[in-house]
């Protein structure tokens, strides 16, 4: 059974700041690659199996504890957009507010004693490690925020039937469970070893979403 910590934080409802974030696709979706259902379902496939297998990843090998140094600039090396890091970091520390409050402990310290703007990823593994989860209940923690995410704000940009964008992340179920195998063996190995999967599309996209973000008004962050 996953941890409450886990389940606490997927849940939309969490005050982590996520709401704020479309993960690519308000950019996606004002370029006109993303104006269907079927379009989101493309994007959030493709996104989980990248930038989520990432993150779901250093989730997990987050769950000890220890060596937050060499986690964060591994995962800095892997998230090459400027605005992808910034964003990570920017949920890492709207989390953390919260997470202080709820699951305080040594873990916690540790990670922002390395930076107190903290990766979300390498947050969520320490937290979720802390109330005594797994690092799969860390990696499919994650691998689920990659696409519920998105998919929120692909109803919210273009008007989708919430139904069948519901119906389009438990679609991922097997993918996600893929996700969650591959991060949590990654995590038993070196860090430098950890899936470093690229997603250049979604990079080019984050970096254009912040330079139309100061000409134009946008519902979301990032």
């Amino acid at each position: 059974m996953a941890t409450l910590a886990a389940l606490t934080l997927a849940d939309a409802r969490f005050p982590g700041g996520g709401h704020v974030h479309s993960g690519g696709v308000e950019e996606a979706v004002a370029r006109g690659l993303v104006t269907c259902v079927d379009d989101l379902a493309a994007l959030l496939d493709g996104r989980l199996r990248t930038a989520g297998l990432v993150a779901a990843s250093f989730a997990a090998a987050s769950v000890a504890g220890t060596g937050f140094a060499l986690l964060d600039a591994e995962l800095d090396a892997r998230t090459p957009s400027p605005a992808q890091r910034t964003v990570s970091r920017a949920q890492g520390r709207a989390t953390l507010r919260a997470a202080r409050l709820a699951w305080p402990s040594t873990a916690l310290d540790a990670l922002c004693a390395v930076d107190p703007r903290p990766h979300h990823a390498l947050l969520v593994g320490a937290v979720v490690g802390a109330d005594g989860g797994s690092a799969a209940d860390a990696a499919q923690c994650v691998g689920y925020l990659a696409i519920s995410g998105p998919a929120s704000a692909a109803t919210r940009l273009l008007g989708l039937d919430p139904f069948a964008v519901n119906a389009v992340v438990t679609g991922l179920a097997a993918v996600l469970r893929d996700v969650v195998d591959t991060a949590v063996r990654a995590a038993a190995g070196p860090v430098a070893d950890l899936p470093s999967p690229g997603a250049p599309a979604l990079d080019l996209m984050a970096q254009a979403h912040v330079h139309h973000h100061r000409e134009q008004v946008r519902l979301f962050a990032s």
